[in-house]
């Protein structure tokens, strides 16, 4: 399984945004490689449900 990472940022204009870091294993050669996405806090399970 795949490690994630959420980190909270500060409010901006009143909404707040979190960092999500997914490693994602390449198909190809066998290395896990991270994918990095700024997202609203509201979207952050969503996704990470994503694969």
């Amino acid at each position: 399984m795949a490690k994630k990472v959420v980190a909270t940022l500060k409010k901006e204009g009143g909404v707040k945004y979190a960092k999500v870091i997914k490693a994602v294993k390449s198909p190809k050669t066998g290395a896990y490689t991270f994918k990095e996405e700024m997202v609203t806090e509201d979207m952050v399970k969503s996704v990470l449900a994503d694969k």
